[in-house]
């Protein structure tokens, strides 16, 4: 049975939408190592030097929350799913998605916000060039679904407090508040440096219609393609910001639970993965196979990311469908 559908069975109040990753009550985290053991990869245990920090290894790096800033409570969890559930386009695009096949295209207005703190490069100030190539990898990176993306403008303001905005701070509303154009259907992405290494955030669909000013995707600036932010800075933080834009959540959703992050060809995952771990079974073969480990809402190397699935972007046209059109 699809995950998705296990919805209408009741099993919402079970799920859990914190980065936690829960196991289900036939697993114990003392059971013998996954397949791909940790342990054994390459990064593990070696400092990890990122966002002028030097972690011990990049698990610690992930493990901080630094890699992705999204975060949404239980109640806005479920209120989102019964939405989607209720909206007869959700069954409907999955069923399309089945048979590899989705409504009209859709071409989703972008509007760029570059803040700096100056004029030059390690203020922020990036080119041009770099914000083009970030269409042009969110164009391949989207390819399988109905959604492509039109860059409209392309704005600069320089504000050293903008600049360092992190998640759900007064600078942050400031920012977006001031800057933020279009309707529901447009993606406002803002390009800046919010310190410590964080990666990007981005709203909830659901969340539009009471916070419209703050819809919207924020990146760190040399994650773009071409920045200086390796292993992620081929363009894929933008890649995975805006599935949660979407509506999609991780990947390791739920942890080891049948519902997982409620798409039904994403294997269960029980905690975010880093690096590239080929072959990497953190839930010992429950729920579909090895971890989708090149699916861009995992936590995984840019260079190892390169999908998202059919199910997901099903779930991304329900989404539109019920918040965006």
């Amino acid at each position: 049975m699809n995950r998705s559908l296990l919805l209408g069975l009741g099993l919402l109040a079970a799920c859990s939408v914190d980065q936690g990753y829960e196991a289900d009550s036939g697993d114990s985290f003392d059971e013998a190592p996954e397949a791909t053991d940790d342990r054994t990869l390459p990064g593990y245990g070696r400092p990890f030097d990122f966002g002028g920090t030097v972690w011990q290894d990049q698990k610690e790096f992930v493990e901080s929350g630094l890699r992705c800033g999204n975060e949404m409570t239980h109640f806005e969890y479920v209120a989102m799913e019964a939405e989607l559930a209720a909206n007869p386009a959700y069954q409907e695009a999955l069923e399309r998605a089945e048979q590899g096949a989705y409504r009209a295209a859709t071409s989703i207005p972008v509007y760029v916000h570059i803040i700096t703190k100056g004029t030059s490069r390690a203020d922020g100030n990036i080119p041009d060039s770099m914000i083009a190539e970030q269409i042009s990898i969110l164009n391949t990176a989207y390819a399988g679904t109905q959604f492509s993306f039109n860059l409209v403008s392309t704005d600069r303001t320089t504000n050293a407090s903008w600049y360092v905005a992190g998640p759900d701070t007064a600078a942050e509303a400031a920012m977006k508040t001031a800057l933020r154009l279009g309707g529901k259907n447009s993606l406002n992405i803002y390009v800046s440096n919010p310190g410590d290494g964080l990666l990007g955030w981005a709203t909830f669909p659901n969340w539009y219609a009471s916070a419209p000013k703050d819809d919207g995707v924020v990146i760190l600036n040399e994650s773009l393609p071409g920045g200086t932010s390796a292993p992620y800075n081929l363009g894929d933080t933008a890649t995975h910001e805006i599935g949660h834009w979407l509506g999609l959540y991780h990947t390791f959703q739920g942890g080891c639970t049948a519902q997982g992050d409620l798409v039904s060809d994403t294997p269960a995952e029980r905690s975010p993965a880093y690096g590239c771990p080929t072959g990497r079974d953190s839930c010992k073969g429950k729920y579909f196979g090895v971890d989708p480990i090149s699916n861009f809402m995992d936590y995984t190397d840019d260079a190892c990311m390169d999908r998202f699935t059919l199910d997901q972007a099903a779930r991304m046209t329900a989404a539109w469908s019920t918040y965006r059109d």
